[in-house]
């Protein structure tokens, strides 16, 4: 079996809410979902999500190979572009493709990766989040009540300019899970790199006087060696990071300075990636946890990674045109036997989809803020409170 070529298809993942975090917003809900599909001369066809731009520049060190070969064709890839660099969004192409390559060597085993992968159990441990920085309480209460009716036990909330918003949005989530399930959950904070040091610790000692917090995700900017182990020595809570790193050379400072408690990747930076930031994770004695993307991939690669802690499950739904051989079951992703993925593409359907969606465009999520890491002043705004309701 050869690789021949691929092709490329965007489809749209509607949330049905608005969403975003501290650095900004899509107040439509509808963002866009790549997809690549790998082919080969034996008509099998391997399925990828993550970034287009790049594919034509690392494709070519995969052209005329045997897909079976994954992880030496992941060190191609990377290999090909070791001049000009493989951060970014061609990170995010080398990502899509070597998901593709273990969709490809799972379907020609005939079994499910996770199996494939040597996995015992098909149960990945997860929790809720959903993206929800522009939600009202009311309707922040409304998502969190959905994901504790399937069960989850742990919740992440995005938060990091208004800290008495914070307080009365954790408050608020808690006592949602309480009134659901009879039990307070784990509880997180992801400020999404808007802090500056000093604004980190300040912020998360005002949190911890009334909350426990299980961790604080990307406190200050994701390579700020210094900064992230400040900010880790000087609260209760973990610190965790790196869905936006790429490539092991960015997390090994890290860890040799014990800047991590919680080692993060980003699920659209792919299978090889996540297992290598994992086995680098365990030699450090830290727990792993995959960051939520569409129709959560990582999982399958979860199953094998002795020091995984919890994937990220950010929506319930699917995007357009996708489906997924996966449950949700007692706050547990619960993975199916279609051989690899477990994905289905209805290729027609997205291509006479008629959808419009953004993400990453001005004052949007992927735009940072001008003055972020400079604020002297809180921003009430970013978390309306609902009309009507009153103080905690």
């Amino acid at each position: 079996m050869r690789i021949t070529g691929y092709r490329t298809l965007t489809t749209v993942h509607d949330w049905g809410r608005p969403i975003g975090d501290v650095n900004g917003a899509v107040g439509s809900g509808k963002t866009v979902v790549p997809i690549v599909v790998l082919t080969t001369d034996s008509g099998l066809e391997g399925i990828g999500l993550g970034h287009h731009q790049g594919l034509d520049v690392v494709f070519p060190a995969l052209e005329g190979e045997d897909p079976i070969a994954v992880q030496a064709l992941y060190d191609r890839m990377l290999s090909w572009v070791f001049k000009s660099g493989h951060g970014g969004a061609v990170f995010g192409a080398i990502g899509a493709l070597d998901m593709a390559l273990w969709d490809l060597k799972a379907k020609a085993a005939g079994q499910p990766l996770w199996r494939l992968l040597g996995g015992r159990d098909r149960i990945v441990p997860a929790y809720a989040s959903g993206l929800d920085g522009p939600l009202t309480d009311d309707e922040l209460a409304a998502l969190q009540t959905r994901f504790a009716d399937h069960g989850f036990t742990a919740v992440k909330i995005k938060g990091g300019l208004d800290v008495e918003a914070d307080l009365r949005r954790l408050h608020l989530v808690s006592d949602v899970f309480h009134d659901r399930t009879g039990a307070a959950p784990a509880l997180m904070l992801d400020a999404n790199e808007s802090w500056s040091r000093k604004e980190a610790v300040r912020h998360i000692g005002r949190l911890e006087e009334s909350v426990d917090l299980a961790w604080v995700e990307e406190p200050v900017r994701r390579w700020d060696v210094d900064g992230l182990t400040r900010v880790s020595q000087s609260v209760r809570a973990a610190v965790a990071t790196g869905e936006n790193l790429t490539g092991l050379e960015q997390f090994r400072p890290l860890l040799q300075a014990n800047a991590v408690d919680v080692v993060q990747t980003g699920s659209v930076w792919g299978i090889s990636h996540f297992l290598r930031v994992a086995a680098l994770a365990l030699a450090f004695d830290l727990p792993v946890s995959p960051v939520g993307y569409n129709a959560n991939p990582i999982a399958h690669a979860a199953t094998v990674v002795p020091n995984h802690l919890s994937l990220e499950v950010q929506d319930l739904h699917l995007p357009f045109g996708i489906e997924s051989d996966q449950e949700i079951e007692d706050g547990h992703l619960v993975l199916g036997d279609l051989p690899g993925l477990g994905l289905v593409v209805d290729e027609a359907a997205i291509e006479h989809m008629n959808e419009a969606a953004d993400w990453g465009r001005h004052g949007g999520p992927h735009v940072r803020p001008e003055r972020a890491g400079r604020r002297l002043v809180r921003k009430p705004s970013l978390h309306p409170r609902s009309p009507g309701a009153s103080p905690r």
